[in-house]
């Protein structure tokens, strides 16, 4: 037989979120292996799981398309998948401590399912699936973007960008027909460890500078800057 229920309005508290069908918050934490402990048909978490995966996709899509104006599909794309990764979902449901709130069948207690890190994402996900069945579109935004706050003002970086000479001329030629421009603006150190350091320009202006070992190096961490720079200036942070 599964565990006792837990005091749900100390997780709605953790929340910030008070359900008015308390049901679909007790099914978003009730582990499938509940259902392999009882006789009888047990619902569980996996269809709420398929619903909250399918609205945190959608508005994380919908902010990345919105914040981050002039950064195109691939890094938005990757943006993405850093932050719904099922480590970082885990990280969110430690947050709230959700694996002390979780249904589980004894076998899967005993087996430290409560710190199991499919367990937490899966559990996040039916959270959410549960607030947007609970409170609709707009409450399941707010909480997402509540909680994912912080992984936007990281992304403002653009981090992780294989090619970016690349994407900042795609950035560029989006606006513009003239492609940047790189210059080597000093090269110091002895002829077996020289130092590279490069500027970009673009219609005239200095749009970033970086250095390397290399002048391709230096010129991608130029245009690394530039990139980050021309971000900031068209990101102007979460909304609501």
């Amino acid at each position: 037989m599964p565990l006792a229920k837990p005091n749900l309005q100390e997780l709605q508290d953790r929340l910030g979120y008070q359900f008015k069908q308390i049901g679909l918050l007790q099914l978003a934490l009730t582990h499938p292996s509940v259902a392999h402990e009882v006789t009888s048909p047990t619902p569980h978490n996996q269809r709420l799981e398929f619903l909250g995966d399918a609205v945190l996709g959608l508005v994380l899509t919908q902010e990345l398309y919105e914040t981050f104006h002039a950064v195109s599909e691939g890094p938005l794309t990757k943006a993405r998948a850093q932050m719904v990764n099922r480590r970082s979902l885990a990280e969110q449901a430690r947050h709230f401590h959700l694996g002390e709130f979780l249904i589980l069948s004894r076998g899967e207690e005993t087996s430290g399912g409560r710190e199991k890190q499919s367990a937490l994402a899966d559990a996040f996900e039916a959270v959410l699936g549960a607030i947007f069945l609970d409170g609709g579109f707009e409450a399941a935004r707010a909480f997402i973007l509540g909680c994912f706050r912080n992984s936007f003002g990281q992304l403002a970086r653009i981090p992780n960008i294989d090619n970016p000479k690349g994407e900042l001329q795609e950035m560029l030629q989006s606006r513009s027909s003239e492609a940047p421009r790189y210059e080597t603006t000093s090269v110091t150190g002895p002829d077996h460890d020289r130092v590279f350091e490069c500027a970009v320009h673009h219609e005239g202006r200095e749009l970033g500078r970086g250095t390397g070992k290399s002048k391709k190096a230096a010129e991608s961490q130029a245009a690394l800057a530039a990139l980050q720079t021309l971000t900031s200036r068209h990101g102007e942070g979460l909304k609501g």
